[in-house]
């Protein structure tokens, strides 16, 4: 019996990245740039990395630029993803010898993308056109630049410098890391719509979260007990859990993994998604800049007062339990 042909995947003309971003995404960033010092610190970090062709000197010294003769499956798919999206550029890629999972949008003016040998050794093809689609959503969305300075920003130990001066980057860089944390979410849409694969997806969450060379440990990964993983977190309410939840997310980039794959769920199953599928979204151009501000700050002022609202919930329903079994406890102390 013949293994059916794969479907075709949907292209997006000029889709503009508002058709996904998440609304807090957009929120956040408008937060970092009113934050008091932010301007100032940009500035003195890209006039310290000698600007936009600085920060690709960084990866043309030592990684390699990806193209049709250096590792071209991943260019093919590259291209395959640029043009899913209708993005008029490919931006560059490169592949960093790096032992550390992870991936990358940089630059300025142009934008591009760098990948860490690591991530390509634990995904298949599949997973890894998820991967890139979810950069090219970066650049689409103009982050680049925010992640470049964060980058940077992060490379600086609070302890290297004045005390004032550590002081004053405090409120920026928690801005930031805000920011980075909303708009992961944006660009893991973007890796859906690039690849339209739910499962491959989800799978790369949980590679990211526990993934191991092809090989070493083949058919180990279950994604449905993953995603049972996933809600399970999103639900463990009792006690302190909330207040852990939260400080644990403080000072990361990015949300925790299961949380972006209950996230991503949350946005399949609410219908955008589909919805793009059916070339109901925002075009590039005239449509992405006439759309109302006011529906953007409303969009995001409905996600932050009902996430404000649920922890709120959450915290009081703990509250109570915990006073519950205190009471409890204490009667039966009388009782004995």
């Amino acid at each position: 019996m013949s293994t059916p042909a794969p479907r075709p995947r949907r292209t997006f003309p000029d889709i503009a990245p508002v058709s996904w971003e998440h609304p807090a995404d957009r929120a956040a960033l408008q937060t970092l740039r009113s934050v008091p010092g932010f301007e100032e610190v940009t500035r003195k970090i890209l006039a310290f990395l000698g600007g936009e062709r600085g920060i690709r000197l960084l990866f043309q010294a030592n990684a390699i630029r990806v193209g049709p003769t250096q590792f071209p499956k991943l260019w093919t798919t590259h291209v395959e993803v640029c043009t899913t999206f209708d993005w008029p550029t490919v931006p560059e890629l490169y592949v960093s010898q790096t032992p550390v999972f992870n991936a990358g949008a940089y630059g300025v003016d142009a934008p591009f993308i760098v990948l860490h040998s690591a991530a390509l050794e634990l995904l298949n093809d599949d997973e890894i056109r998820v991967l890139i689609a979810h950069e090219m959503g970066h650049v689409m969305s103009g982050h680049a630049f925010y992640r470049t300075i964060a980058a940077i920003l992060f490379l600086v130990s609070a302890s290297a410098l004045p005390t004032l001066a550590g002081l004053a980057l405090i409120p920026v860089k928690l801005a930031f890391l805000e920011w980075s944390r909303k708009s992961e979410l944006s660009s893991d849409r973007a890796g859906l719509l690039g690849s339209q694969d739910p499962i491959a997806s989800q799978s790369l969450f949980m590679k990211m979260a526990g993934g191991i060379r092809p090989g070493s440990h083949e058919g180990q990964l279950d994604l449905d007990s993953f995603m049972a993983q996933a809600h399970e977190y999103a639900t463990a309410n009792e006690g302190l859990d909330v207040l852990y939840k939260v400080l644990s997310t403080l000072m990361v980039t990015h949300p925790m993994h299961t949380v972006r794959a209950a996230e991503l769920q949350k946005w399949i199953g609410g219908g955008d998604y589909d919805r793009i599928l059916r070339e109901e979204y925002t075009r590039r151009g005239a449509e992405s800049q006439g759309r109302p501000l006011a529906d953007e700050v409303g969009a995001a002022r409905d996600y932050y007062a009902q996430e404000a609202k649920e922890t709120f919930g959450q915290v009081v329903d703990a509250a109570k339990k915990a006073a519950e079994r205190a009471r409890d406890a204490f009667r039966k102390a009388q009782q004995t």
